[in-house]
Formats: structure tokens, sequence, C-alpha cells
């Protein structure tokens, strides 16, 4: 194959104007494709374009499940040239994901736990929350969040990707050409050492929000640009703040503009000050002028270390679909949203955990195809909520002329003496579960909790040791988890027994306190945790799907229960 001269990755998001001493970043080398020494095209089951934190999640959890695929990305490491820190808050829901895939201990030891937020407008204090106390947070085995630099995260799951060894990392692949017909897709990519050819049954792109895909597939979405500016300072202080998040609306040292201040991993703070609209983002990021807004706000002695700087600007953007034919969208080439509340790399490891098991299910016979749809159903809807909940952020930090800026003015006002206001002051909303209304795959009803996200909670194993829901997960490996509350009839026992056996259905009977096993698979749940992480009372059944989901709660082993099982693998 004729030899090209490949071009290195670009500075993508806008992120041009950078410097500082920066992030040593892990390089991975370009390894031949086979497909250069073959005059075959291969086809593979999976292939993933983008090996970001969505690509990366994707890979990982198809690896743990023992589906082969190969993932393409046109640079040699993580993170994003020009962009190594990006996003740094990681919510329970995902860190609950990275424990199932086998990295939570690295980002825990690594990051910094924190749950205290604090809110200023001014020089007061007007909203403060701790996340401990509250019961949608505690009971998991995952702290609500732990700050760390994207790129680590990205770096673990490197590792473990090549430590299960089902998935095939491909770096300095770029994709330059595809097309797709009814029984594969063909994708054409571009090396150091020449292009090649390759098929696939399923395509995911998570190339981000400059996707090349949706441009050729021409793929629909709603956009919104703002003109807000912002920049990044990422810093280390000889004089360290408390280890809590401090955010103001209006700061003093910032021209009554807003700024956010985070702890993340290696004593390294994250400053986010909000610019004019009309900022030049070279100007702002110059050294001078970052270390004179770092004066104002910490103090001439604070003893500043500039460890990367870039400004940055958003914008809002959701497609209309994240499925067109064998490609499915997910992370930023779906949906774009604004920084606030940590709703974007979170959504995207949501998007990768979502689809993994159904690519699982429907590739090795557990599920049928139609199952795949349901992807676009859930996280489509979880897509349009955090662009929603980020716009209307974003709208409060920068109010228009008129109303929006006369309720902000209000709100501040009234904050600062009735607590009542206090919880309207939106300097973003945390990102929590989405949960899944409209889903064609999960079983509603009338007081059913199907379609919302089951904590990774404690519970007590047979032999007395301690479990937790992500370990019954992995005993399912892949299947179904039918949790079956209190005693049941003889009857009822049987069914489930058939039923295990004829589809793809783990069960467990979990016994509360004072209570007694009926079968060889059962958990203890004295505290009754895991009966309240299924949102189920008394004697009743829940429907755990392997992403933590439920997708059916209900009382009776009935038709009910066989109904549910069917709709959760795409055959009603």
């Amino acid at each position: 194959m004729q030899q090209n001269t490949y071009k290195e990755a670009t500075h993508t998001n806008g992120y041009e104007f950078t410097q500082g001493s920066g992030y040593v970043l892990p390089e991975y080398p370009f390894v031949l494709p086979p497909e250069l020494s073959s005059e075959q095209t291969t086809r593979h089951p999976v292939v993933i374009v983008g090996g970001g934190i969505t690509g990366l999640t994707l890979a990982c959890s198809l690896s743990r499940l023992g589906v082969k695929a190969v993932l393409l990305d046109e640079d040699n490491t993580v993170g994003v040239k020009g962009a190594s820190s990006r996003g740094i808050c990681y919510t329970q829901k995902s860190l609950e994901i990275f424990e199932r895939l086998g990295i939570y201990e690295r980002i825990a030891a690594k990051g910094i736990q924190w749950s205290v937020g604090r809110t200023f407008a001014g020089d007061d204090e007007v909203y403060s929350f701790d996340l401990r106390q509250q019961g949608n947070f505690h009971l998991s085995s995952q702290p609500a969040f732990i700050n760390i630099q994207q790129f680590y995260i990205e770096g673990y799951l490197v590792d473990r990707i090549q430590a299960l060894g089902a998935v095939e990392l491909r770096w300095q692949n770029r994709l330059t050409a595809f097309e797709q017909n009814d029984q594969f897709a063909t994708l054409t990519v571009d090396t150091p050492a020449g292009s090649y050819r390759i098929e696939a049954e399923h395509v995911i792109d998570a190339t981000g929000s400059n996707s090349p895909l949706r441009k050729w597939l021409q793929i629909p979405a709603d956009s919104r640009r703002g003109d807000d500016r912002w920049c990044i300072a990422d810093v280390r202080f000889t004089k360290q703040p408390p280890v809590e998040r401090h955010t103001w609306v209006e700061a003093p040292f910032n021209e009554n503009r807003a700024v956010w201040q985070h702890l993340m991993a290696d004593d390294v703070w994250r400053i986010d000050y909000q610019m004019a609209p009309n900022a030049d983002p070279e100007y702002v990021s110059r050294e001078d002028v970052v270390r004179e807004r770092l004066a104002r706000q910490f103090g001439p002695d604070a003893g500043v270390e500039i460890v990367w700087v870039g400004p940055y600007a958003y914008r809002s953007e959701c497609v209309h679909r994240m499925r067109e034919g064998r490609v499915f969208f997910m992370g930023d080439s779906a949906k774009v949203v604004s920084p606030f509340g940590a709703r974007g790399g979170n959504t995207g490891v949501s998007d990768a955990d979502n689809l993994a098991w159904k690519l699982a299910a429907v590739l090795q016979g557990k599920a049928h195809p139609s199952l795949l749809d349901s992807f676009n159903d859930e996280r489509l809807e979880a897509a349009r909520e955090n662009v929603r909940v980020t716009q209307r952020t974003a709208r409060f930090l920068r109010p228009a002329d008129g109303i929006e800026r006369v309720f902000r003015h209000a709100v501040i006002g009234l904050a600062k003496q009735f607590p009542f206001a206090r919880p309207m002051v939106n300097t973003g909303r945390m990102a929590v579960a989405n949960p899944y209304n409209g889903s064609g795959a999960c079983t509603n009803t009338p007081g059913s909790a199907a379609g919302q996200s089951v904590q990774n909670v404690r519970f007590t194993w047979a032999d007395g040791s301690e479990g937790t829901v992500n370990r019954l997960l992995d005993w399912a490996h892949g299947d179904l988890l039918l949790l079956v509350f209190g005693n049941l009839p003889s009857a009822a026992l049987q069914r489930v027994r058939r039923l295990c056996a004829d589809a793809p259905l783990r069960a467990v009977q979990v016994v509360p306190a004072e209570g007694r096993s009926q079968c060889v698979e059962h958990v203890l749940d004295p505290k009754g945790h895991l009966q309240g992480a299924c949102q189920v009372f008394g004697h009743a059944w829940a429907l755990v799907r392997p992403d933590g989901y439920l997708a059916a709660t209900g009382e009776a082993v009935d038709g009910r229960l066989v109904a549910a099982i069917e709709r959760s693998l795409g055959l009603r």
C-alpha cells in the first residue's frame, strides 16, 4: 500500500491559546494494523471511533462483557491537544460505573473527594450544601463526587482495556471516509503507514463535538451558541484554600463576574473566571494577566504556580436522533452542554454504559436487535434534559437584558436575607443519574420505579461478608438480575427457576431482617438498603439491568414479570 504523510491531531474545541508547565501525558505506540498487509477486508462486530472518556468507557465495558471490538483514535495519547485538563468532576453514577469496570480504586486514590459547596454573591455566602447529608447520595459505596483530571481516568481505562484484552486500541488511526448499507458499514482509515478499509456491524461515534460522521450522515441537531467567555487557570498554591467547591455569582475580584474554584489531583486547583463577552482569548490567557487575576482573588503572597491556562466559549447542542442505521452517537458527538453541574463527560460515560450491555446481549444472541433502539429512547431523553438544565444555569450566570437580569438581581438580593430564595441561585444543578421515563425497554406502570438507577448499596452475602449491587451485577455477567424480596410461595419459586432456565436471567432472594432463606442464591438485607435502592416495599421483585437501572418492579411472580423480561430484551 502506498505510504502517505499522516498529520498529527490538531488543537480542538477552541483551546488554541494555552500555556503553563502543563501535564505529562502518556504516549502510546503506533502498531501496524493487520489490514495494511492483507488484501482482504476484515469485518468487526464493533468499531468505536474516538478514544476520549466516552469511547474508552464503551471499549472497557464491552471488553468486560467479552465482546471483541476495535477502537480508532487519531492521536497517540489521552486528553486533548491544547486542553489536557478538561473535565474534572465525576459523579456518583460515573464512579459506580468505573467501580464495575475495575478502575475506581485508582480514581479514589488519586482524586479529591468533596461534598461541601458554597455560593457567594459579593462577600456574602448566599447558599451552601453538604452532599453527605442528602439521602440520594449517602447510601452508595461511592461518594457523591470525586475531582480528578479527565486524562487520568482515560489513562486508567486504557490500562484496564489492555489488561482485559478483548478490544484492540489503534492509535494514530484517523477515520477519513464512511459508508453503510443494511448489512454492514465500511470505514476508510488513514495512518502513518498508509490507508486501509475495514467493515463493522456496528459503529460508535465518540469523536466529540466536531464529529465528521455527523456531518457525513447529515444528522440534524438543535444548536445554541452564547457570547459567554471564560478562562481556566489550573494552578498550585503555597497557601491552600479549603477543600470545598466555592462559586461566586458576582465576584468582586473579577469585575463582579462569576468564578468557580475546585481542587483536583496533584494539589492543582481549577479556577474558572467568567470574562467579558468581547474578551480577547489570547489576551485573557497571557501569563501576566492571569497572575494579576489570581493575585486579586488570593492575595499577592499566595505562591502561585501556573500549571495550565486556556480560554473557552461553549455552546449547547443536541442531535435529533442518536442512531442512524448502524451508527450510534454518544458523548459530545450527540450533545454538547454548558460546563455547569458536571453534565458533560459524565453523560458520555452513562451513554457508553447504556449501550455496552445492549450490544453485548444482541451480539451474544441473548436479545433481539430491536433492543438497540432503546439506546436512542433513553439517552436522547437524558441528553435533552441535560441541555435544558445547563442552559438555565448559563442564562442565570449571563442573563439577557430585561426580565432575566431583573430575576437574577431579585434572587440574589432575596437570598442574602431569606432561606427560601437560596436554592434559586443557579450556579449549576449537580448531575444525578438520569431516569428513563419514556423507554421502550422499561415497563413503566403506576407506582413502578422502572427507569430509575439503583445505587451501589451494601448488603450481606449468605456467608456474612459484605457485598454491593455491583458485585451482584458481576455475578449476573451481562444477564438480567431478578431480586426477589421476602418469601415466595412454592409455585412462584418454581416459575422463577423456569424463567432462569429459559431466559438470560439470574435470580437472588433478598432476605430481610428476621427473615429466612428459601433459595441457595440469597443475600441478607438487614438494614433494608437494597430494598430501598430498588424503591419497592414488602414482598416484591425488582428486575435490574446490567447497567444498574430498574427495568421493572412488581409484586406477584406472574405474566407481568414475563412481559417485563421480554420487553427488557427487545422481544416486545
